[in-house]
């Protein structure tokens, strides 16, 4: 079956950086865009960066261009989101997640910016 399954999440200071990873089994990995979501406490659940299946393009939110690069490795099956220079603002629960015949979502690994 499918499953994802997202870490390193944590604590960080403001203008700090965190690296999430997310471990994917259960399906053709190297075949399919992966995204990271992210939800805020009360706020809806928003696409922060997608990558292509064979790294050839990548989207990112505008407010985490420039801070945020997302990179996959195919053998591995991993996909990874490194984020600098953090702000409170992106204080979250992130998932990871992909689009099969229906979509897929990691368990989440919590973000909390702060000083």
């Amino acid at each position: 079956q499918v499953q994802l399954v997202e870490s390193g999440g944590g604590l960080v200071q403001p203008g700090g950086s965190l690296r999430l990873s997310c471990a994917a089994s259960g399906f053709t990995f190297s075949g399919y865009t992966m995204n990271w979501y992210r939800q805020a406490p009360g706020k809806e659940r928003e696409l922060v960066a997608s990558i292509s299946s064979a790294s050839a393009s990548t989207y990112f939110t505008d407010s985490v261009k420039g801070r945020f690069t997302m990179s996959r490795d195919n053998a591995k099956r991993m996909v990874y989101l490194q984020m600098n220079n953090l702000k409170p603002e992106d204080t979250a629960v992130y998932y990871c997640n992909t689009q099969l015949l229906r979509q897929y979502w990691g368990q989440g690994t919590q973000v909390t910016v702060t000083s």
